[in-house]
Order: C-alpha cells, then sequence, then structure tokens
C-alpha cells in the first residue's frame, strides 16, 4: 500500500499535467465549437447567407475601427468592458448581416464541405483574433500559452484577417 508521501508526490506531478491538459482541451473545445456552429448555419441557412456572414464581420470591422463613441462604452470591469465592445461589435455584425442577405447573396454559389469546414474554421479565427487584438479578452479568460503564440501576436492579427478572403477565393464558386 502506497504511502502519504508517494501519493502527495505523485499529486504534485499530476495536478499541473492534469490543468494543462483539461486547459487545451477546453481551448480545442471552443474553437471545435465556434467551427461546429458556423458549419451547422451553413448547412442549415444555406452557402449563401454563411459568406454574407464572414463579408459582415469585414463591414463590421470597419465600422467598428471608426466608432467615435468609444468613449461611452465601459472599461472596468473587465467583464463588462469586454462585453460592451464585443456587444457592439456582434450588433454591427447583425445589421450588416441583414444588409449583406438582401443584396450581396447569391443562390447559385458551391462551397464544398471541406471548403466549408475550412472557411468555418478560418471564420472562428478571425473572430478569436478580433477577440485578443479588439476586445482584449485575456483580461477576461486566459488561453494557453498555445493559443496565445497563434493569436495575440499582433503581427498575425493580417493573417487571421486574411484568412476568411483567401478562403472565400478559393472554395466558393
Amino acid at each position: 500500500m502506497p504511502d502519504a508521501t508517494s501519493i502527495a508526490e505523485v499529486t504534485t506531478i499530476a495536478a499541473p499535467i492534469a490543468m494543462n491538459v483539461w486547459n487545451s482541451i477546453s481551448d480545442f473545445v471552443i474553437i471545435l465549437v465556434m467551427v461546429l456552429v458556423f458549419v451547422m448555419f451553413s448547412r442549415y441557412v444555406g452557402r449563401g447567407p454563411f459568406v454574407g456572414v464572414i463579408l459582415s464581420f469585414y463591414t463590421a470591422y470597419a465600422l467598428y475601427i471608426a466608432f467615435p463613441y468609444m468613449g461611452f462604452l465601459p472599461t472596468a470591469p473587465a467583464i463588462t468592458a469586454v462585453a460592451a465592445h464585443a456587444g457592439l461589435y456582434l450588433g454591427l455584425v447583425a445589421v450588416f448581416y441583414i444588409i449583406m442577405r438582401r443584396v450581396v447573396v447569391s443562390d447559385f454559389l458551391y462551397i464544398g464541405s471541406l471548403g466549408l469546414i475550412l472557411l468555418s474554421f478560418a471564420a472562428a479565427a478571425f473572430l478569436i483574433a478580433l477577440a485578443y487584438q479588439l476586445f482584449d479578452i485575456s483580461t477576461v479568460y486566459r488561453f494557453t500559452p498555445a493559443i496565445n503564440m497563434l493569436f495575440a501576436p499582433k503581427e498575425y492579427f493580417f493573417w487571421w484577417f486574411l484568412a476568411p478572403t483567401v478562403g472565400l477565393f478559393i472554395f466558393a464558386k
């Protein structure tokens, strides 16, 4: 039968490893859920409206950056500030999605299943990068260092910003 000191040693070694694995899995689940939401949306509503959502991310970003009343949004506590900024951005996305759905979306658009999954991943990655750069999500939720390395640097934001556009250029026919 193991003694108490050997159990304590195993616990002090295993606990940080288990927590690191759990954090990595939870970050992966966050990305996976976002990808699944986009895939299910495009399957339920259609490929054309899905393209409208992606395009509305860009138009909402342009208006969000130029929004003149940022000083009126709360800055503390951190969760309230992130929620206010994200709510403003999502509200702009909703408005532009309605416009895009009425004006731009074609019924003759084809995106294959693999392309749809990759576009969904690019859209999810764009939103995570946006959360890092615009909303400072790191004050509310701590991602693992691997996710931080991908999305936190400002130099990478351009590439995550460009990814859905390149995906649309390649996969939408």
